[in-house]
């Protein structure tokens, strides 16, 4: 998981002599929940202060999000801590009308103004305002927490507002009971290469989504790799083969990069040389519009290495593993969708 917070050697002292903390060295990743317990006196407010960007410490780097706090002028920093942090303090002063977690939120609300004028994003934490607003209303949550999010949304979603569920393992059919009333749906399913620009998204409008608004989604999905509409009848195989995938082809990845370092490759390298490989490959497959097997062949010379390569993956059943996972992994989507 990414690193959203990273403190290295804190030191702080009140008094210069006797030091409050000493060389805090602290890794807090991204969607966490870390517990500070420790003695009264031991440092645990002086050092959530310093984490919270209130307090400056004596000594050491401090970084939220990959920027270095304390390398901040006062302005930025306060910028910052307004954009970035929510605190309830140990003498605090709730808002009694909201909730925990919306008196946290309370800074992104004051300053979404900002952000609606920077990037020209509304800001809202109220998922009834966001599906009464949106054109096209995107579903990203788990999906143990879907149908307590539509149930809270469903009388606010409009005939014409298009709704693009990434919900593993969720028909159609079911999520249109779950709004009981006739909505235009589409379920996506996507793949992490989206990441970097590289994705495969499927896409299944259901019978209420016009052509049009089916393009406007696909040309979202387009706008981080590639999107196709397909049959919702094979989605499991969708699963399999771009859902899932990218996990086997790093898998295949590390193979490799062990195999050259076996041969006195440094590791790093090896990866660059094997990732490209595979980069280049898939170009190949895409862009030639030959047959997979007519490109091989072309990288496979008489008495050659690489025949000789090929022979031994076919010889401990290469493509049978290959095939067999992906089945597995229909298999189970098939089984997911069912509960």
């Amino acid at each position: 998981m990414k690193k959203i917070i990273t403190a290295k050697g804190l030191t702080k002292s009140y008094d210069g002599i006797h030091n409050i903390l000493s060389d805090v060295n602290i890794e807090i990743e991204e969607g966490s929940k870390n517990l500070i317990i420790g003695e009264s006196g031991c440092g645990k407010t002086t050092l959530l202060s310093i984490l919270e960007a209130i307090e400056k410490p004596d000594s050491g780097v401090l970084t939220i999000k990959d920027y270095d706090v304390y390398g901040m002028k006062s302005k930025e920093l306060t910028k910052f801590r307004g954009e970035n942090i929510g605190i309830v303090f140990q003498n605090y002063q709730l808002i009694q009308e909201l909730t925990a977690i919306d008196n946290i939120k309370l800074p992104a609300v004051i300053n979404k103004k900002n952000i609606n004028e920077k990037y020209g994003v509304k800001v809202t934490l109220d998922n009834k305002e966001t599906a009464d607003k949106a054109d096209v209303l995107f579903l990203c949550v788990k999906p143990q927490f879907l149908y307590g999010v539509i149930d809270e949304i469903k009388n606010s979603v409009s005939d014409n507002t298009v709704i693009v569920s990434i919900v593993a393992g969720q028909a159609i059919e079911t999520i249109e009971k779950a709004f009981e009333h006739e909505i235009k749906l589409v379920r996506v399913m996507p793949n992490t290469p989206a990441l970097v620009g590289e994705g495969m998204a499927a896409l299944t409008p259901n019978s209420n989504v016009t052509k049009e608004e089916t393009d406007v989604v696909v040309n979202v999905f387009n706008s981080f790799g590639k999107g196709e509409v397909v049959s919702e009848n094979l989605m499991d195989a969708v699963t399999a083969v771009s859902g899932s995938s990218p996990a086997y082809v790093f898998m295949m990845i590390e193979a490799m990069a062990d195999a050259a370092v076996i041969g006195g490759m440094p590791r790093s390298q090896a990866y660059t040389f094997a990732a490209q490989a595979v980069l280049g490959s898939a170009k190949m497959v895409l862009e030639t519009g030959k047959h997979p097997g007519e490109l091989k062949d072309m990288v496979c010379s008489p008495a050659g290495t690489t025949i000789d390569a090929v022979a031994i993956l076919e010889k401990d059943g290469f493509r049978n593993s290959i095939i067999d996972a992906m089945v597995g992994c229909m298999n189970k989507s098939k089984e997911l969708g069912k509960k």
